[in-house]
């Protein structure tokens, strides 16, 4: 599993695949997930936007922040709410599905560089 370390997510375009896919994302708002991320709702977000003054310290505080989050919610939602995690796979769908999508994006494009 890599995970981004802010600021210096490209796009996301795989995390956004794997969302209008079902797959839960679990990341630091970084790239597209700030937009999309309603927690534990349509997947998970850690950390809290805290940049370390060297990238041990930062990535120290966002490993520490990624393991609460897995251990204290995505795991126990995975073993013991299967129905939660299926209702948050269908959300995930539903939330990206439409925002996310290349005919978006190219409507978006053509109609504010074209029009």
């Amino acid at each position: 599993m890599k995970m981004p370390r802010r600021p210096k997510e490209a796009s996301g375009t795989s995390g956004m695949k794997a969302a209008i896919n079902g797959v839960l994302n679990c990341s630091t708002l970084d790239g597209w997930w700030p937009e999309a991320c309603n927690h534990a709702v349509n997947g998970w977000q850690f950390g809290d936007g805290f940049v370390g003054e060297t990238e041990a310290e930062h990535d120290k505080h966002d490993g520490d922040a990624l393991y609460k989050v897995l251990l204290e919610e995505v795991i126990p939602t995975y073993y013991d709410n299967r129905e939660k995690w299926v209702e948050m796979m269908k959300q995930s769908i539903l939330d990206c599905k439409d925002q996310f999508a290349v005919k978006r994006m190219l409507e978006e494009y053509y109609e504010r560089l074209y029009v």
